[in-house]
């Protein structure tokens, strides 16, 4: 078993004050409130161009992009461009390469994207990012894009850097005309608690070659400019109007800015600490519009009444506003709503007269929370006030209303549970999103798992608009303790199924067998009923003295025939869920 502190990065909610379970087993995330560090990283094999050409996202000659549609820069020679047709998001689809923590930059008539690359394997918790890749394009409404893998690795660079973690970078062009790589590397051979440090490179062109701008290591780390206990990732800079040069980083709630000399690596003056961003998690980016600085970052103060996100693993894009490049900062809300992905990053730019916001999902095929992808939409803005603001960003395409005829309704109904608030590394949504995995996060599942007490029983209510005819229902537990355990998450000792009369709650007839198997459904079939509410009664594994927490992935509700099904996306609280 490999010890949670023994991880690099941690994802949103290892941030908190309550986490799903007391301990870390196996490669599952569930760890002390104490760890700051995730899962390592594990090479895969790399998908060959060969498969990357035949995909359905691919042109047929992917190694040579049509004319017109690339860079007016040289490609290095090392680079072997892939002609990209994204008919929508994400812009990499087709799952031969996934993309993550997108930063922007326009050049001239091209907009290139720099992008980290995700390669987990299929249900494998970790960021496992060796790489950095560049999307290219003319115009994001063609649909029209350049893929350039393997721009650069670390190592290949930064002589002092370990590889991996290509994590969030960005590239900025400089006064003197050449582009500056801001990356957050980790040293070969750190003396400080965590060795990540913010590295520089420097190229004739976006696309490189690069070498390193800083080769005596990196220009922040927890050593430099002073002693520091935070982790130095997601460098975000901007080049001032008057030719000023300023830097932002920071992640865990740390966000520091400074100034940068004008050889682009040279910290210049002091580190400001900004504490006024609300909910301020990682993922700065750093812009200016009009005379206003802007500052978008991903934030995560969670809770069921949070305009951020409900989940804390989750993340909403938060933005602020200055009228100086260091501050002070003020607050201005939510500009995009948590994504599929549990972790969220942006990039804002400016292009041909729009402006674009280039972010990450879990939407490719066969995607998740470590195989993210980049995708990218028009950001809007309200002149009318000042300062300008962000209006909120949907999201395309847009998630769909209706499911196609299937027995399992449960997606139509509003879902709710007896220990709401619930701990806010859990989501209630997911007990009804229609999806699974192996190896869930917790905000995949309705949970109740907390640091005080655990109750007896618990309940979860589906409730309908209107009455529905049922005769089935699955249900998949999730624990990380053995049956019969009465600590960490185990699955109950018994429960059943009762559905609401009219008048009163009564067990559904005629039930078979209710399993309590956390490694597939538990499939409960029963006399037909029609209702406007289904409850399942889940009575906790104990030892009399204390109770093991629950935790269910999915719960269907299943119709006797396949039924169209219509989205409940209703925050409001139904009548059933105040019944006990």
């Amino acid at each position: 078993m490999t010890e949670c502190s023994d991880k690099p990065k941690v994802i949103a909610a290892l941030f908190l004050t309550n986490t799903l379970a007391p301990r870390c087993h196996g490669s599952a995330p569930i760890m002390k409130r104490s760890t700051l560090f995730l899962l390592g990283y594990v090479c895969i094999a790399s998908l060959t161009l060969l498969a990357a050409a035949s995909s359905p996202n691919a042109q047929p000659s992917a190694k040579e992009p049509k004319a017109g549609s690339g860079p007016s820069f040289p490609v290095p020679s090392n680079l072997t461009p892939r002609a990209i047709h994204a008919d929508h998001n994400p812009i990499l689809s087709d799952g031969a390469y996934y993309s993550a923590d997108p930063a922007p930059l326009v050049v001239g008539d091209t907009l290139y994207i720099l992008a980290g690359r995700d390669e987990a394997p299929e249900g494998r918790n970790d960021f496992i990012m060796k790489e950095w890749q560049v999307l290219a394009t003319k115009d994001p409404a063609s649909k029209e894009w350049v893929h350039y893998p393997s721009v650069l690795r670390p190592e290949q660079v930064f002589k002092w850097a370990a590889p991996g973690r290509a994590y969030a970078s960005q590239i900025v062009k400089g006064a003197d005309g050449r582009f500056y790589f801001y990356a957050p590397v980790m040293q070969a051979n750190p003396t400080t608690r965590d060795g990540f440090g913010v590295g520089v490179a420097v190229s004739d062109t976006p696309l490189g070659p690069w070498t390193d701008a800083h080769p005596a290591g990196p220009i922040v780390s927890q050593s430099l400019p002073a002693s520091a206990r935070m982790q130095n990732i997601d460098p975000t800079v901007l080049i001032d109007d008057d030719g000023r040069v300023y830097m932002y980083w920071g992640t865990f709630g740390q966000l520091r800015g400074v100034e940068l000399e004008k050889d682009m690596v040279t910290l210049k003056g002091d580190v400001v600490s900004v504490t006024t961003l609300k909910g301020f998690f990682e993922a700065p980016w750093f812009f200016k519009r009009k005379g206003t600085y802007y500052m978008v970052y991903a934030g995560n103060n969670a809770g069921p009444d949070s305009e951020c996100t409900p989940a804390l693993y989750h993340a909403c894009i938060a933005w602020g506003t200055a009228t100086s490049p260091l501050g002070p900062w003020t607050y201005q809300g939510v500009m995009l709503a948590p994504v599929s992905s549990t972790t969220s990053h942006p990039g804002i730019v400016e292009f041909k007269g729009k402006w674009y916001i280039a972010y990450h999902t879990a939407d490719a095929k066969d995607g998740g929370h470590f195989r993210r992808s980049v995708a990218i939409d028009e950001v809007k803005w309200d002149d009318n006030v000042q300062p300008a603001r962000l209006r909120k960003t949907e999201p395309t395409p847009a998630r769909p209303t209706t499911l196609p005829p299937q027995r399992n309704i449960a997606p139509a109904a509003r879902a709710s549970a007896s220990n709401e608030p619930i701990p806010v590394q859990y989501w209630i949504a997911a007990l009804n999103d229609g999806r699974t995995t192996r190896n869930p996060l917790p905000p995949q599942m309705w949970g109740s798992w907390n640091r005080t007490n655990n109750a007896p029983s618990y309940t979860l209510v589906y409730e309908w608009d209107k009455p529905v005819t049922l005769n089935g229902s699955r249900i998949l537990f999730w624990a990380d303790r053995r049956p019969g355990s009465a600590d960490g998450v185990a699955a109950p000792k018994d429960w059943h199924l009762e559905y609401w009369t009219g008048s009163a709650w009564q067990s559904v007839p005629n039930a078979s067998a209710y399993n309590s198997s956390t490694t597939d459904f538990n499939e409960v079939s029963f006399g037909p009923v029609t209702t406007s509410c289904l409850r399942a009664v889940l009575n906790a594994s104990t030892d009399g003295k204390t109770n093991a927490a629950l935790g269910v992935q999915e719960w269907e509700a299943l119709a006797p025939n396949p039924v169209p099904v219509t989205i409940n996306h209703s925050k409001a609280k139904g009548t059933c869920s105040a019944i006990q």
